[in-house]
C-alpha cells in the first residue's frame, strides 16, 4: 500500500477523539462535498479524517489533495480489494477512540459529530451505533432514497433503543469494540459487508443503538433509469454475501409479513407532498427488482453444484 498524506493541521494523535474512515472509489466529486460538510461541523470533537483510496482508476486530484481541510487527515492507496479491506486499512491507521465510518457521498449534518459522541457518552455500556441516514430530495431518486431511509429506520427500530439495521453511510464503534489488527469487516464481502456485520451482531445480540440526532444525508444524484439498474448491479454484486450470510444461520433480511407491512409504511409516508407518490412507486421498483436479482442469484448458485454432480457422473 502506498501512503499519501495532507496533514496541514497539526493535531497530536493522542488528542483525536475521533477517526472518520471514508473508503473511496472513483467518488472524488463527491468526496470533495463530504470533507467540506466535515470542516463545518458544529462544536466538534477532536476528530482526523482517514480516506482510503480502493484502487480507483485515477488517484485523487489535486483539488482534493492540495485541499487544506481544518482538521488533520490523509489519503491511503491501495489495490483494489473492496470496500471491507479499505475499511479494515482505515482502522489499522487510525488513532480515535470512537471510529466513524462515512461514504464518499455522505453529508453530515453541522451537528452530527457532537451529538454522536454525546449520545455515546450518556450509553457508555454500548460499543455500536447507527446514526440516522436522511435523502437529500432534490429529484425522484433522492427522494425514494429519503423515503426508503425514514421507514426502515422506523420500522426496525426495537423498543430498547437498538435498530436491527446498519449502514456504513453512518455507522460508528468504540475502538474498545474492534481487534484493530484483524478489523472489523470480513473482507470475504465485496460489497453489502455492513449487512454481513449486522448478522454477526445480532447473533451475539449486539445490535447497535440508534443515534436519531445524529443525522447524515445521503446523495443520491441518479436518473430514474440509473437507480433502477443500480439497484440491479448491487444486488448481484451483495449476492454472495448473503450467501454467507446464509451459513450463520442468522436472518437479516425482512420476512414477507414485513414487507408487506412496510409497504403499507412508505405508502402512508408518500402522501407528504415533499415527497410524494412517485418516489414510492420508484422505491417499490427498486426493492422489487433487488428482491428478484437475490433470488435469481440464490437459485443459479444453488444449482451450481448439481450441474457440477450431474457432469462428474456423465464423465464416470
Amino acid at each position: 500500500m502506498t501512503l499519501a498524506a495532507d496533514s496541514r493541521v497539526s493535531t497530536p494523535a493522542s488528542r483525536v477523539s475521533v477517526s472518520i474512515i471514508i473508503a473511496v472509489y472513483n467518488d472524488w466529486p463527491k468526496l470533495r462535498r463530504c470533507l467540506q460538510a466535515l470542516g463545518d461541523q458544529v462544536q466538534p470533537p477532536a476528530f482526523e479524517v482517514i480516506v482510503v483510496d480502493d484502487g480507483s482508476r485515477e488517484g485523487a486530484p489535486a483539488s482534493i489533495v492540495e485541499w487544506s481541510a481544518p482538521y488533520p487527515w490523509k489519503i491511503l492507496r491501495q489495490s483494489h480489494l473492496g470496500t471491507a479491506a479499505a475499511r479494515n486499512s482505515g482502522i489499522r491507521n487510525s488513532a480515535g477512540e470512537i471510529l466513524l465510518f462515512i461514504d464518499a457521498d455522505s453529508i453530515p449534518q453541522e451537528g452530527c459529530l457532537a451529538a454522536l459522541t454525546e449520545s455515546m457518552a450518556a450509553s457508555p455500556a454500548r460499543k455500536y451505533f447507527q446514526l440516522c441516514l436522511a435523502g437529500i430530495r432534490s429529484n425522484v431518486a433522492g427522494r425514494a432514497e429519503d423515503l426508503r431511509l425514514i421507514a426502515t429506520q422506523e420500522f426496525l427500530l426495537q423498543p430498547d433503543g437498538c435498530i436491527r439495521y446498519l449502514n456504513t453511510a453512518g455507522f460508528a464503534v468504540r475502538r474498545s469494540g474492534v481487534d484493530v489488527e484483524k478489523g472489523l469487516f470480513d473482507e470475504r464481502a465485496l460489497r453489502a459487508e455492513d449487512t454481513l456485520l449486522l448478522a454477526n451482531l445480532k447473533r451475539s445480540s449486539r445490535l447497535p443503538l440508534f443515534v436519531r440526532s445524529a443525522i447524515v444525508r445521503h446523495e443520491t444524484n441518479l436518473s430514474v433509469v440509473q437507480c433502477l439498474r443500480k439497484s440491479v448491479r448491487s444486488a448481484i454484486a451483495e449476492s454472495r454475501t448473503h450467501a454467507i450470510i446464509a451459513t450463520l444461520g442468522v436472518e437479516v433480511l425482512m420476512s414477507h409479513r414485513e414487507r408487506f407491512d412496510m409497504l403499507r409504511s412508505i405508502w402512508k409516508i408518500s402522501k407528504t407532498k415533499s415527497i410524494g407518490r412517485g418516489a414510492f412507486f420508484l422505491l417499490v421498483a427498486r426493492q422489487t427488482l433487488r428482491f428478484m436479482t437475490l433470488v435469481v442469484c440464490r437459485i443459479v448458485r444453488e444449482r451450481k453444484p448439481e450441474t457440477a454432480m450431474a457432469s462428474g457422473v456423465r464423465r464416470i
